[in-house]
């Protein structure tokens, strides 16, 4: 497995798994999936030999800000890590938490000093497996499906 920064043209391949997670399996529309921050977050693509395995996308500085200010992202050293998804055959196999490990390394990269999520409820074993510390109640961003807010230091 391999995983790089991508744009462009390859951002279709991480818009790919994002429509068969989110879109088609989760039920999410895809106006609400597919939004204006893609144009302004670093987008990271796992991939094998068969082809793309899981994506995720980080935003951080004035986006970031822009979108999660009203959860308290008023800064430019937090990156804004979202839209974890891995295709069905790679779930289990570490490509998400690789993808995780990715995202924290190029916000370390960049000086960046935490990483804030929305995790799904159903997967805050998996970000505390990873470091990361839910805090706030359990709130509806919007898709129907619950979520809370975790952040890990870096």
């Amino acid at each position: 497995m391999r995983i790089r920064i991508v744009a462009g043209d390859e951002l279709e391949h991480c818009f790919a798994v994002r429509r068969a997670v989110f879109v088609a399996e989760q039920g999410i529309p895809e106006a609400e999936e597919l939004d204006a921050y893609d144009a302004e977050a670093v987008h990271l693509l796992a991939g094998g030999p068969d082809g793309p395995l899981g994506t995720v996308r980080f935003l951080h500085g004035a986006p970031a800000r822009r979108k999660y200010a009203r959860a308290g992202v008023d800064d430019d050293v937090t990156a804004v890590l979202g839209r974890l998804a891995t295709v069905r055959a790679a779930r289990g196999t570490g490509v998400g938490a690789a993808l995780v490990r990715a995202v924290e390394a190029e916000a370390r990269r960049l000086g960046l000093a935490r990483v804030y999520l929305e995790a799904q409820t159903h997967a805050l074993g998996f970000y505390e497996r990873l470091g990361y510390a839910a805090h706030g109640p359990e709130f509806d961003e919007g898709s129907g499906i619950p979520h809370r807010a975790m952040t890990k230091g870096l």
